[in-house]
């Protein structure tokens, strides 16, 4: 083992990195900021009418644990569908039940967007080979 760097013996190369466990990772934390900021309009909804109910605190508090809940399965092939349809509750339940969370369901659909299409255009150039950890650096 000698002339190794890291530990790795020369001619030996480690492998490749998963580039979707970091969008996994992203994934979980982008969840865990939407579930802190659901839970923060918690302290504001009293001061508008609407949605100050009973149902409506029960509507925001479940979203929001099953967030918190969803960002540790971001690892299961099914992640990113359930953090999907926890998007659409949002939304529903911000037209539905509680109107003020229109405005954070509005903003929280255009990150996941463009998480969506950074995970697909990640998978488009892993096809292609063309992803910095899939070229080799032959010198």
């Amino acid at each position: 083992m000698s002339g190794g760097i890291d530990g790795v013996p020369d001619g030996v190369r480690p492998p490749p990195t998963d580039p979707m466990k970091g969008a996994r990772g992203v994934f979980a934390a982008t969840l865990i900021l939407e579930a802190i900021v659901v839970l923060l309009s918690l302290l504001v909804l009293p001061r508008f009418g609407s949605g100050s109910t009973g149902l409506g605190f029960g509507v925001i508090t479940g979203l929001a644990v099953a967030m918190i809940l969803a960002s540790g399965l971001q690892r299961r092939p099914w992640g990113l569908a359930a953090a999907l349809v926890l998007q659409v509750l949002l939304v529903v339940a911000s037209l539905v039940f509680v109107p003020s969370l229109t405005i954070v369901a509005a903003a929280f659909v255009i990150v996941w967007a463009i998480l969506v299409w950074m995970r697909r255009e990640v998978a488009r150039r892993m096809a292609a080979g063309t992803l910095p950890s899939q070229q080799r650096d032959d010198d």
